[in-house]
């Protein structure tokens, strides 16, 4: 059984912040811990925008507070995100994140699992380890 405490999270190595100050993310449950997904708390900082395009992994994203924006660069809709909201990059979806009139905290799983230390690269994607 895996417990972890966000608390602990905080400040330690599992802790990524963005090289551009858009997002942190606390990486909960990562690859090394054996499952078939990592498990993670980001929080997209207001007023932000960040290109992700994650070419290597699928992800879920759900918003537990805050507002924000998602928008579909292959189609260039844009929805709206606030609490309760989720959203699924289910087929690799190229996009820009908008943080809102307020921080967004969103829970995230990825698959295949993240090692613990990815930030986006040039063009929006987590490498593959």
């Amino acid at each position: 059984m895996i417990v972890r405490d966000i608390e602990d999270i905080k400040g330690s190595e599992r802790e990524v912040h963005d090289p551009n100050g858009n997002w942190v993310s606390r990486r909960m449950i990562l690859r090394d811990d054996g499952m078939s997904f990592s498990f993670h708390e980001t929080i997209i900082k207001a007023g932000s925008k960040t290109h992700i395009h994650y070419q290597n992994h699928l992800e879920a994203v759900y918003c537990v507070a805050g507002n924000g924006m998602i928008e579909d660069l292959g189609t260039g809709v844009v929805h709206r995100i606030h609490d309760g909201v989720v959203y699924a990059l289910n087929e690799h979806d190229d996009h820009y994140l908008y943080g809102g009139t307020e921080d967004m905290r969103m829970i995230c799983v990825f698959n295949p699992p993240l090692s613990g230390h990815e930030v986006h690269d040039e063009n929006g994607v987590y490498p593959l380890e």
